[in-house]
């Protein structure tokens, strides 16, 4: 770590910085300190700022790009030639099959997020329009959420963008969270944890989350 120091007329910004390789670029966090610090107060900031900063660097390093962390270059070459070496086969589904996805991914998606609505339950919400009496409200709309984002791609003929995805989790949370179809507010962060409370997965932090949705 150390004290980066920006001048813009005459004025100087201080940050606590870290800079880490990850692959073959090098990332940079920063912590903003103050402007026009004294030596003392920047001293006294910088030590308050460590721990946040090092949460920071953690969160950044757990986010990595799959292909390039999990896929070996031999499978990575797979995927490439997967098209070129086959043939690939369009199996549309029936009314049936879409009502069967259509529950299954609801209930499968909104688990992943902690929801406590079974899969029986969803069955029951989507099909009957039978609110289980012991589940959040919240749960439940997303159970609706979700279902009618599907129905939506199935409908819609706009390729995978960052409105389409506005669009959709507008969809999907919008009797839940006031932030619906928006990027989440600073200080809104995400993880996937199991039924213990252990983070199994973090989301993409939220200062980075449009450059990350960009790529």
């Amino acid at each position: 770590m150390h004290i980066e120091i920006r001048e813009k007329g005459g004025s100087k910004k201080y940050y606590l910085a870290y800079s880490f390789r990850d692959g073959r670029s090098v990332k940079k966090i920063r912590i903003f300190l103050g402007r026009d610090l004294a030596e003392e107060t920047l001293k006294e900031r910088a030590k308050n700022a460590e721990k946040e900063l090092q949460k920071r660097v953690g969160e950044a390093k757990a986010i990595r790009d799959p292909f390039l962390t999990v896929l070996s270059p031999v499978e990575l070459k797979e995927l490439e030639t997967l098209e070129a070496r086959g043939e690939l086969h369009v199996r549309h589904l029936s009314e049936a099959d879409w009502t069967k996805f259509k529950e299954t991914f609801t209930y499968n998606t909104n688990a992943i997020e902690g929801s406590c609505v079974n899969a029986a339950e969803v069955q029951n919400i989507l099909e009957n329009q039978e609110w289980p009496q012991d589940k959040s409200k919240e749960d439940i709309a997303e159970t609706f959420g979700v279902a009618e984002a599907v129905d939506y791609i199935r409908t819609t003929d706009e390729h995978i963008s960052l409105k389409l995805i506005k669009e959709l989790h507008g969809i999907v949370f919008k009797n839940s969270k006031p932030y619906a179809g928006a990027f989440r507010p600073k200080g809104v962060e995400m993880v996937v944890a199991d039924v213990y409370g252990n983070v199994v997965h973090r989301g993409s932090l939220q200062l980075k989350l449009s450059r990350c949705l960009k790529k």
